[in-house]
């Protein structure tokens, strides 16, 4: 069985996909700034937006797992501000955790994966395609993410393959769902995390050899759904 990293994977999708990997007979490396909560994933506290740390990271895994089948890029955060109050120090903080760690955990990893002949899911969002007002940094990060997916496809192929994976609104616990969220999709309910999780690892797996440089939009048709009022 495989070795695979999941960054920011200690809670909500990232962790339900390392122990989606971990039931499937994989090992498991957690990377987070955050302790998870269980699970039987190693654990390594690191902030994949400083490349000192993702290098320290990377080499902890030769020397300790000695391969690395697949990376997870799942670390993420928002911050919601008008467009006026957002500085520069916010937009490139949240640059920096969703779209450029994903570049410094493929390049770090890029020689165990090509030895592997592995693959990279990145975890982008709808909003790469669709926005809430104030979301102009996360917006861009995502839809950076989903664009740096297809770069990653055509430089590692075919050693590596790299896809994508955008949900839309998956439920992770921290908010409760109202009857009216899960009705206004055309799949007839908000997406769990097992739903993302289980995506992942078959785009991981052998099973999905002939996709690469595809992004996979999960989130229940809303992107599909027209939404004008009469």
């Amino acid at each position: 069985m495989g070795v695979y990293l999941i960054s920011g994977g200690a809670r909500g999708i990232g962790a339900k996909i390392a122990d989606c990997l971990a039931q499937n007979g994989h090992r498991t490396v957690v990377a987070d700034k955050v302790k998870p909560a269980g699970g039987k994933a190693r654990a390594v506290n690191c902030d994949v937006s400083d490349p000192a740390q993702v290098a320290s990271l990377i080499t902890g895994i030769e020397t300790i797992e000695e391969r690395l089948d697949g990376i997870v890029c799942n670390a993420g955060t928002m911050i919601r501000k008008p467009l006026e109050d957002l500085t520069p120090e916010e937009w490139n903080s949240v640059l920096a955790t969703n779209l450029t760690s994903a570049f410094l955990l493929v390049r770090a990893g890029a020689k165990m994966l090509r030895a592997a002949r592995g693959a990279v899911v990145t975890i982008a969002s709808s909003r790469a395609h669709m926005s809430e007002p104030d979301t102009e940094a996360y917006a861009a990060s995502k839809g950076g993410l989903l664009a740096l997916t297809h770069a990653l496809a055509i430089s590692l192929g075919p050693d590596v393959r790299v896809n994508c994976i955008s949900p839309g609104w998956i439920d992770t616990g921290h908010e409760p769902i109202r009857a009216e969220d899960g009705t206004q999709h055309p799949a007839g309910r908000v997406g769990r995390t097992q739903d993302i999780a289980e995506l992942a690892a078959y785009l991981l797996s052998p099973k999905a050899e002939f996709i690469t440089g595809a992004e996979i939009i999960a989130d229940g048709g809303m992107t599909r759904k027209m939404i004008y009022q009469a």
